[in-house]
């Protein structure tokens, strides 16, 4: 048996960067909060419902809690709430509409599909909004190809989106009409292997007199999507520009100056003479290379075209999300890549696990959450690389039965509640092991998420002079609503 590499444990070791050390206290600026008054909970109502994940249970409604007045004493396990400290607001949550995923999706009979995508995307039920789109094969396609393959063509007379038409798009068009609101943005894993050293879309890294060149193929690309109905709302440079996966699939390395070179004096002005409303997000690779972020946001003429960071969860930790807000606390976060392996025992009950990492994300100011391929088979294809990850979903090569992952479940605790618009507010707990995260939709509905993945406990919420009992389950994402 071939002993497979994880894409987090393969990231780790060849991360290239090293942050840029920061001084404590340097470079920081005031954090982006917003205080309000703090809520003194006489127009709350007392009703709190409930919907757990845990054992058996998927996402089920559970019997309903309510706030009553507090008690002198606190709880042992407490969760303190402060809905007038208000921080980032949120745009949604989703995953990667990759080659792989889109060619998976089109393989169930039309019926089914419509069903699947009715229960992701329309906001009555998962209501997943976000979606990411690879320009090109990423390592999840079902061969390797750009949009412009052979010989140097730097008019681009060749380019075309041809290859997309047949699953891609028509998947990325139906996504849409289940959710019109979905916000999708793309992700080159390499150019054109003319464009690279090494001739070939695997590994290797970027010849710069080609960066104006691929500014236009880049352009062209969105031009070309949103001639086809599928507009692009926000766009990364490069996936994981540390990094040439050892020659071992679509990957290209991005010095940093290449980077801020290529978007603050090529693509930027290209899309904004050509009335693109596209943003650029930066980096669009682990959490270890925050130092590299701020040190390119230190330069204003790339804020300008640049003002928000992509961020993958392989490496490091969430943490260092914070230190890029810190420096620069009008930057958006996006996390924008992390799943599952397949391979692993728990790909199917693993909700805690997501559970905690979304929190943890949406701790450290992202504003959305993105998962990796929404749809694999139950090998983990198609794939033209070398990692084992598994989709959200699972679809059955031969049977197409579907099967739902453990991200799935952690990830309806989530988009099922929370809504485009909605901020995150205050809040604090001093249970061990235990995640939390408190948001407020736009209407004033105000929703906790919950993920215990020790044994059973209950704990107290705590609500200016309300309190409220909620117990939980061992190894469960608990979500509570109320208004």
């Amino acid at each position: 048996m071939t002993l497979q590499t994880s894409r987090r444990s393969f990231l780790g070791l060849s991360a290239l960067g090293l942050a840029a050390a920061v001084a404590p206290g340097e470079l920081v600026r005031p954090a982006a909060a917003v205080s309000e008054p703090e809520n003194d909970a006489s127009n709350v109502s007392p009703e709190i419902s409930v919907w757990v994940t845990a054992g058996d249970e998927r996402f089920a409604a559970a019997p309903k809690t309510a706030w009553r007045p507090a008690s002198a004493a606190p709880g042992t396990d407490q969760i303190r709430l402060n809905p007038g400290t208000k921080f980032q607001k949120i745009l949604g949550f989703g995953g990667a509409f990759t080659d792989a995923a889109c060619y998976m999706f089109n393989q169930l009979a039309p019926a089914p599909r419509e069903q699947l995508f009715h229960e992701l995307f329309h906001p009555s039920e998962m209501g997943l909004s976000t979606g990411r789109i690879c320009v090109g094969s990423s390592d999840y396609s079902t061969k390797v190809y750009s949009y412009d393959e052979g010989a140097p063509d730097p008019d681009l007379t060749r380019f075309s989106i041809e290859h997309d038409r047949e699953y891609i798009l028509p998947m990325l068009r139906q996504a849409r009409l289940a959710n019109p609101d979905l916000f999708l943005f793309s992700s080159p894993w390499s150019p054109p292997g003319w464009m690279k050293f090494n001739g070939s879309m695997l590994g290797g890294s970027m010849r710069n007199h080609y960066l104006p060149v691929y500014a236009k193929y880049y352009l062209k690309f969105l031009q070309g999507y949103a001639a086809e109905g599928v507009p692009v709302q926000a766009l990364t440079s490069q996936n994981e520009l540390d990094t040439d996966q050892d020659g071992r699939m679509p990957a290209c390395i991005w010095p940093q100056e290449y980077e801020i070179q290529f978007v603050r004096d090529h693509l930027g002005p290209l899309l904004e003479s050509s009335g693109m409303p596209t943003k650029i997000w930066l980096l669009d690779h682990n959490y270890n290379l925050w130092g590299r972020v701020v040190d390119s946001l230190e330069d204003d003429k790339l804020r300008k075209y640049a003002n928000a960071v992509a961020w993958h969860g392989y490496y490091g930790t969430p943490e260092m999300m914070s230190k890029v807000h810190d420096a620069f606390p009008d930057t958006e976060m996006h996390w924008t890549e992390g799943g599952p392996d397949y391979t692993d025992p728990g790909y199917l009950t693993d909700w805690c696990k997501w559970g905690g990492t979304f929190s943890d994300v949406l701790h450290n100011w992202c504003r959305s959450i993105t998962a990796w391929n929404l749809a694999l088979d139950e090998h983990g294809h198609p794939n033209v690389g070398p990692f084992p990850c598994g989709g959200v979903v699972t679809i059955d090569s031969e049977t197409k039965q579907i099967t739902r992952s453990g991200q799935y479940w952690a990830f309806a605790h989530y988009s099922r509640v929370i809504r485009r618009g909605a901020s995150r507010f205050d809040s604090k707990s001093d249970a061990a092991d235990l995640k939390h995260v408190a948001i407020q939709n736009p209407d004033g509905q105000q929703v906790l998420v919950l993920t215990n993945p020790g044994p059973a406990k209950t704990v107290e919420l705590r609500l200016a002079n309300m309190a409220a009992p909620v117990s939980l389950k061992a190894n469960s994402v608990t979500t509570l609503t109320w208004r």
